[in-house]
């Protein structure tokens, strides 16, 4: 009879215990949640933003946010290794505006013994905005437009002999994002892609449709999650899986782990890409 009864206490107190931590738990995602959305006005509401093909702001940006990124990464091809570079920086100067300046480089390495491979340079001058135009805190969801614009630059092995300006890319976006309940995080980005080359004055025209799904960590910033980076350009498809997570190393540092599998890229191999973001306080 005592080990009954001790028996049934212990499974009381085990169900009780449980019953808190998720107690617990689900009030630790609330405060959270919530200082992210009621702190300050105007209401923004909390999305996990990819870590590949990254936004130009949060959605919903507040004026003075400013974040710094720099990213590394490793493409596998077949006769090369291209090793990938990019100092980014980004802010709000207004509530639901959000500018960024990036320069993204590339370096490349032969790995057959014909050696052919593009030449290294730092691809472009990167330009671009994005404004949050709908925000519902009632349904979890946000959209946004924006405009990327590249300066695209020569070879360095061509500075000096040819002009230093190639072309220009003109790249409209839209995005639209939505959360599931607390934890997990939707979000489509959309747009086309206009290469206008200077040396025969051709524009070559390709889509970008890139999904993402989230799951964000109870109380933090961090989640797992993966993108699907798809491309259409003159009737060839391709598309790339990147499994992702996000880890808060401090306060205001984060780091960014992806990796990529090429589903019907021809040249393509494996890729690994890091990406380190440093958000500075801002006044509100």
């Amino acid at each position: 009879m005592k080990n009954d009864i001790l028996f049934i206490t212990m499974c009381l107190f085990t169900i009780s215990t449980t019953a808190q931590q998720k107690e617990d738990n689900g009030k630790r995602d609330s405060v959270y949640i919530h200082e992210i959305e009621h702190d300050k006005l105007p209401v923004k509401v909390l999305h996990a933003e990819p870590l590949y093909i990254d936004l130009i702001r949060d959605l919903g940006a507040r004026k003075g946010e400013k974040e710094w990124n720099i990213g590394l990464g490793l493409t596998d091809n077949n006769t090369y290794d291209e090793y990938t570079a990019l100092i980014e920086y980004e802010w709000a100067p207004i509530d639901r505006l959000g500018l960024e300046i990036e320069l993204p480089f590339s370096i490349y390495y032969p790995t057959s013994n014909d050696k052919v491979a593009p030449s290294s340079n730092l691809n472009s001058f990167k330009f671009a905005g994005q404004y949050s135009f709908y925000v519902s805190e009632k349904y979890q969801t946000s959209m946004a437009i924006g405009y990327i614009h590249e300066l695209e630059l020569t070879e360095f092995s061509k500075y000096g002999k040819e002009s230093f300006l190639t072309g220009n890319v003109y790249n409209p976006f839209f995005i639209a994002a939505r959360r599931l309940g607390s934890n997990f995080h939707t979000l489509l980005y959309t747009g086309p892609a206009f290469k206008h080359h200077f040396a025969d004055q051709s524009i070559n025209t390709s889509w970008q449709i890139n999904s993402n799904i989230h799951y964000m960590m109870s109380g933090t910033r961090n989640f797992v999650g993966v993108e699907f980076n798809k491309e259409f350009n003159s009737g060839d498809f391709d598309m790339i899986v990147r499994p992702q997570m996000r880890v808060g190393i401090a306060d205001n540092l984060i780091i960014g782990i992806v990796v990529g599998v090429p589903i019907s890229r021809e040249n393509e191999r494996l890729s690994s890409f890091l990406r380190l973001i440093y958000e500075p306080k801002h006044k509100t």
